[in-house]
């Protein structure tokens, strides 16, 4: 019996200290400030006065909107597109989606609730603000990305 005790109270031991433990995927995320003349680079070839927000997001706000203001709870309609910093595009809707801020990424919780509904704004996102080391799709790890946002 008291073999068997000891044995159930490794068991949980182990157990327990196994669930604090993180998979190492290998992962480094690149740091905002060694993206940032790559990013300054595209906006100024593409003549994109823009203002940076202190998470190192760079932004021009084309028309703010009139609509209702937003936040990290709101649900909005959006026309977009997504290029790569080369000018290569990775995704673009002609027709309305719908999501919730709380649904996307770091750079579009920043970027987005600068302007209000009806507003149109340009996004310039440092990878760690996007998909980080992880990538997405035909995104690859450590990407800076380009947003050009019209939210209905």
């Amino acid at each position: 019996m008291k073999k068997s005790l000891i044995a159930l109270g490794l068991l949980i031991t182990f157990a327990v200290l196994s669930c604090g433990k993180t998979q190492d995927t290998g992962c480094t995320p690149v740091a905002v400030a060694a993206e940032k003349d790559a990013m300054v680079k595209f906006c100024t070839d593409n003549s994109i006065t823009y203002s940076e927000h202190p998470s190192g997001l760079l932004y021009q706000i084309i028309n703010p909107g009139t609509g209702a203001a937003l936040d990290a709870t709101s649900t909005v309609s959006a026309i977009y597109t997504g290029k790569f910093l080369t000018g290569v595009t990775f995704e673009a809707n002609a027709t309305p989606a719908t999501f919730g801020l709380n649904q996307v990424i770091e750079g579009w919780k920043i970027g987005i609730p600068l302007v209000k509904r009806g507003g149109r704004i340009r996004l310039i996102i440092p990878s760690a603000l996007a998909y980080s080391c992880v990538g997405r799709g035909s995104i690859p790890p450590n990407t800076p990305l380009y947003f050009d946002v019209t939210v209905n």
